[in-house]
């Protein structure tokens, strides 16, 4: 059977992640959650103690090791060898990602090491700019949206799991500084693609939202 490169963008909250790992079950394909790889980026960061500068954090991306292993659990995250996979979703770490992901030389690393581990095919990834800068080739590319509201009370509950309480009025304030940033960088903004099918996943549960795009896929993989 045909290995197909999917790529799902969309901002915070819009359901990718979720749906690329549940596409990627469903078609028995990799999944990488590259959102997971910038978190890791400022981790380091963060540990290292340092004050926020481009030169700083270009030159903790030359010292550290960062590793997607799919276990029995999911995709797990390693920095230098240790599971952050918890850390990497705390509210300090998503202050700071949408800055640190827009620094040149990040960008630079993350892209090529996307590229690395999704030429083969067979993959789903999901992120901002997988459809129009790491994959703009992807065979299937999907762009997903969702309200603000909605995309708050999907965020509030994932972090609640986590053992983070955030009141909503938070949650939906970091969303919003994180979609002005996203949108607004100079580097791969967040934006769709013009060949990408847009799906509002507002009204939608994870499984028809899966659904919706694995038909998609299966067109293509079958044609």
């Amino acid at each position: 059977m045909k290995k197909i490169i999917i790529a799902i963008d969309g901002p915070s909250g819009s359901g990718k992640s979720t749906t690329a790992r549940e596409v990627a079950k469903k078609l028995n394909y990799l999944y990488i959650d590259t959102g997971a790889m910038y978190r890791a980026v400022t981790l380091a960061w963060i540990k290292s103690g340092n004050e926020f500068s481009n030169e700083t954090i270009c030159e903790i991306i030359k010292n550290i090791k960062i590793e997607l292993k799919i276990t029995d659990e999911g995709q797990k995250t390693f920095l230098n060898g240790s599971d952050v996979s918890f850390d990497i979703r705390k509210p300090d770490v998503t202050k700071w990602v949408s800055p640190v992901s827009a620094i040149d030389c990040v960008r630079t690393a993350m892209v090529e090491m996307q590229r690395n581990i999704g030429k083969d095919g067979g993959i789903v990834m999901d992120g901002r700019d997988i459809g129009t800068v790491v994959f703009p080739n992807a065979d299937l590319k999907i762009f997903l949206v969702a309200s603000i509201e909605e995309r708050a009370k999907r965020r509030q509950k994932e972090l609640s799991q986590s053992g983070i309480h955030l009141s909503f009025e938070e949650v939906m304030a970091q969303l919003e500084t994180r979609d002005i940033y996203d949108s607004s960088r100079a580097n791969s903004p967040l934006k769709k693609a013009a060949d990408a099918i847009l799906l509002d996943t507002s009204s939608l549960t994870i499984e028809e939202q899966t659904d919706k795009v694995v038909n998609l896929a299966l067109k293509i993989i079958n044609q």
